[in-house]
């Protein structure tokens, strides 16, 4: 049997509520983090991504209390990112409750950062997140969430990363993000075979057929979403036995 699938909600926080936009853009609000994270816990997600989203753009550090205050309503693994850009932040993420980190800008301009918490901390601690456009010449990652492109490719500083350590892939596609038309199941299949470590779909969900071809078209291990969630167009329990009864092995 292969390893469960994973769903997973996201968090994106900014000034202390959750937002949702689309193509990374146009954020409007879906409530309080604690809320949201303490009824997804209960309604079984299997685990939680809170992103504060402008830590990295504002140059600031993420809100330890509202982690603190998330981590205290939940009983799954819970995924932190924004604004870590040392290895101070994630300990001080990981006391405020967080299980791990997730970095992104920070590794892009300086990628010694994912060896330093992958020794310190272990590779189970380590997410590097990717946000990825489709351009004309290929995908490339973008720092700063998605405002500023860089020379590195989708595949080439996925694989970097996995190499210094990191134990996860989070891929989102900004093309897809928030658009509800599906995941970007053939970058995702490329990512699942070229790595060995997991990959987190994330971008593009607006059914449960979405979910389901993430997994099976796409490979991925776990599948990230936010606005579905959040404005409850659709229910973790209802899609759990969706994708049971399409063969996706889930945690019930």
């Amino acid at each position: 049997m292969s390893l469960a699938k994973r769903i997973i909600p996201c968090l994106d926080v900014k000034n202390g509520e959750t937002v949702k936009g689309t193509n990374f853009v146009n954020l409007r609000s879906a409530g309080d983090p604690v809320e949201l994270g303490k009824v997804y816990s209960e309604n079984g997600a299997d685990e939680l991504v809170f992103l504060d989203i402008t830590a990295s753009f504002e140059g600031r550090k993420t809100f330890k209390d509202m982690v603190s205050r998330v981590a205290r309503e939940i009983s799954i693994p819970f995924t932190v990112g924004g604004g870590i850009n040392q290895l101070e932040d994630v300990t001080m993420l990981l006391n405020a409750g967080a299980d791990k980190v997730s970095v992104n800008s920070a590794a892009l301009r300086r990628p010694e950062l994912i060896s330093e918490i992958t020794s310190q901390y272990g590779s189970q601690v380590c997410v590097c997140a990717i946000d990825a456009r489709m351009d004309e010449d290929g995908w490339h990652c973008y720092l700063n969430g998605g405002r500023i492109r860089t020379d590195r490719g989708l595949f080439e500083w996925a694989h970097e990363a996995q190499e210094r350590g990191a134990g996860e892939i989070l891929f989102t596609s900004m093309d897809h993000d928030g658009v509800k038309t599906g995941y970007a199941n053939e970058a995702l299949a490329c990512l699942s075979d070229k790595l060995s470590i997991p990959v987190i779909a994330s971008g593009g969900a607006g059914a449960m057929e979405h979910f389901r071809d993430a997994f099976t078209v796409g490979k991925a291990d776990a599948a990230l979403a936010a606005s579905v969630f959040h404005f409850g167009e659709i229910s973790i329990p209802e899609l759990k036995e969706y994708l049971n009864k399409e063969g996706v092995n889930v945690r019930l």
